[in-house]
């Protein structure tokens, strides 16, 4: 078992894993925030801090679902010969290996009937999924025995039968108070190295959702959930006291989440109804969740002109322009050709504007139409070219230091743009960030 660092922590992702990466590392380094990430996945991300992480932080991710702090490493190796070869005398060095004792230790003793823990197992490598359960039944009843040892009476969660993966929902972990009670185990298995630990903070859904359809005033046929909004606010690297604006606002969304960062929100929407409804929601958040010193203005106004509404003090964009029409079926490549087109005109304007206005070292992030065709191949609008034009440089979130390690490990070292859609969809997000030298 390799010697371990004071501060390494796993982050669980959501389901767009390159997008919640790319908050991640925005999202620290926007705070001076020193790290190095050691593995990632599809599934996790196991990141070393130079300093300790409050449980809080996950509040302020859109794309993370659980962060655990690890206690330990131990060599996959050793779990491919217990639960994919069914070797019985690695299982036996496994019981040795696994931090039974520390991770038990923090688990109280249930006052009355018995405490309820958990174990989720995550992977790098899908071939570990016809294991995972197997492995998580072996952690499981290790630390019960440990527990038993410390004549603490504990119940170990199972999973319905229809479970794909063993995997605690952050419901099941919010529902069982398993945080409180350091009683949810993860094991995240990597290429070369399994951590273990206990999960510090989960992901809150409810606080999305109450965002999302408890606001005065919704949009759902153009709206952005407030989870895309968060990650958005931290690819531009907002923080307390920036200057955010959101010139196509709509019903103010992306301003919300910035107002959360407690950044200095400005919104503006040429419909006179957006304008009011992104108020009433933004003086409805600033209400909901005691936002003291809260400072925002919505205007209204066409994006084209946004130089003469304010100065050229903004540190932070995001946006969401027109994505074109709503289609009911794919459209041809042609026809897709053709609406982006159309919207060209748009996002050149609005990147000469944001040019203008944004102080050196801001950063924008935009959405652009990633459409979905007949023949397969997506069209999209590709406006890394115009945005350079202008004078923008393109974000490349994982052309890092932090990253280098793995860099020839990791050929998404060149990408500056995220697509994020459902299946169901036929008009998606693509992502782009860009700052201003």
């Amino acid at each position: 078992m390799s010697q371990l660092p004071q501060n390494v922590f796993c982050f669980v992702s959501g389901k767009n894993w390159k997008l919640s990466l790319g908050e991640l590392t925005s999202y620290f380094e926007a705070r001076e925030l020193q790290f190095e990430v050691w593995e990632f996945s599809r599934s996790f991300f196991t990141i070393k801090t130079q300093v300790p992480l409050e449980q809080s932080i996950i509040d302020n991710l859109g794309g993370t679902l659980k962060i655990a702090k690890v206690s330990a490493f131990i060599p996959t190796e050793l779990l491919t010969s217990a639960f994919l070869k069914e070797d019985k005398h690695a299982k036996q060095e496994l019981k040795t290996l696994f931090p039974l004792g520390p991770l038990s230790n923090k688990i109280p003793a249930s006052s009355s009937g018995k405490l309820t823990f958990g174990v989720s197992v995550y992977w790098s490598d899908p071939t570990f999924r016809q294991a995972g359960t197997r492995a998580q039944r072996f952690l499981g009843s290790a630390i019960k025995n440990e527990l038993k040892e410390q004549d603490k009476k504990a119940r170990f969660m199972g999973f319905p039968r229809d479970r794909e993966n063993p995997q605690l929902t952050p419901v099941e972990v919010l529902k069982q108070g398993l945080i409180e009670n350091h009683a949810e185990i993860l094991l995240c298995i990597g290429k070369r190295e399994t951590a273990v630990g206990a999960t510090i903070a989960v992901h809150n859904p409810f606080e999305f959702q109450k965002r999302d359809i408890e606001k005065p005033v919704q949009r759902k046929i153009f709206g952005i959930s407030p989870r895309v909004a968060k990650i958005m606010v931290n690819l531009t690297h907002c923080v307390p006291g920036k200057v955010f604006l959101d010139p196509f606002c709509g019903v103010g969304t992306l301003l919300m989440e910035a107002l959360l960062e407690q950044a200095k929100v400005v919104g503006i929407d040429i419909n006179r109804w957006c304008v009011d409804s992104a108020k009433r929601n933004l003086d409805w958040v600033s209400h909901e969740y005691s936002l003291a010193d809260a400072s925002y203005v919505v205007l209204q106004g066409d994006v084209r002109k946004i130089s003469s509404k304010i100065g050229n003090d903004v540190d932070c964009i995001a946006t969401e322009p027109d994505l074109g029409p709503a289609l009911r079926e794919l459209p041809t490549t042609h026809y897709a050709q053709e609406i982006i087109q159309n919207l060209r005109p748009l996002f050149e304007d609005f990147l000469d504007e944001s040019y203008e206005i944004m102080r050196s070292g801001g950063y924008l992030a935009v959405v652009t139409p990633f459409i979905r065709t007949r023949s397969g191949s997506p069209v999209t609008m590709n406006i890394q070219e115009v945005a350079q034009s202008i004078g923008f440089a393109p974000v490349k979130p994982y052309q890092k230091t932090a990253f280098l390690k793995e860099a020839s490990e990791f050929p998404l070292r060149n990408m500056s743009s995220f697509i994020d859609m459902d299946e169901r969809h036929k008009i998606g997000r693509e992502i782009s960030v860009f700052r201003k030298p």
